[in-house]
């Protein structure tokens, strides 16, 4: 069943299961954030990705992705000139059918998507592979002098393993969007033994390295 969202299109990529931290400076914006606070739980909005334009400006947003993230309120700070901290937690992966933007702030008519596994025992043997993979792309990470980032433990549960590794690595937008439309945690998986693979041969080969996206980190539900 479809529904309505306030949408805040960003020029990254939101994950369920992560937190976003945002800072509310445009009037648009701390719009939402009232009209949020003044209505019922769950606060939820749709994070989606832009495919064309930029996040702030007169020039504005001309194209969204169509595969989003809803972001639920989970700390709300406001200042004494209007602008607010937040802190959100992607939940549910939302698909965009329709955009309205006849109000303050864009709005999307958009289906909730299903978090599916997939086939079983493909999503077993990819977590694996990417376990691996992703550790021996950390090791690489840290030989060539990146942020060193430390993972005592992954996540068992396919869905968050994917969601996790695919917001740790440092890829472009557009993997970062591909991550998030796959159908489900296997094909997801699979796509991302594949990166893992492709970006450790690259740091391998590389004298320099890019630094990494920290804006998001996981979060417990409970």
């Amino acid at each position: 069943m479809s529904q309505t969202l306030p949408l805040f299109p960003l020029g990254t990529v939101l994950y369920p299961g992560l937190l976003l931290p945002l800072h509310i400076f445009e009037d648009r914006y701390r719009q939402l954030v009232r009209d949020l606070q003044d209505g019922p739980e769950p606060r939820g909005f749709g994070v989606i990705a832009i495919r064309k334009g930029r996040e702030t400006g007169i020039a504005g947003i001309s194209a969204l992705h169509e595969i989003g993230c809803v972001a639920a309120l989970r700390q709300v700070e406001e200042y004494e000139d209007g602008r607010f901290d937040l802190i959100a937690a992607g939940t549910q992966r939302f698909r965009l059918l329709e955009l309205d933007d006849s109000g303050p702030y864009l709005r999307g008519q958009v289906d909730l998507l299903a978090e599916d596994t997939g086939d079983e025992s493909a999503a077993g043997l990819a977590a694996e592979s990417v376990r691996r993979g992703f550790r021996a792309y950390l090791a690489a990470l840290a030989q060539r002098g990146a942020t060193q980032v430390s993972v005592p433990g992954l996540p068992d549960e396919p869905a968050a393993l994917s969601y996790l590794v695919a917001t740790s690595m440092i890829i472009d937008l557009s993997d970062r969007q591909a991550l998030l439309a796959e159908s489900d945690a296997a094909s997801r998986l699979a796509a991302e033994r594949a990166m893992l693979s492709r970006e450790t041969r690259m740091l391998r080969s590389l004298t320099s390295t890019p630094a990494p996206d920290l804006r998001y980190s996981p979060y417990n539900p409970n």
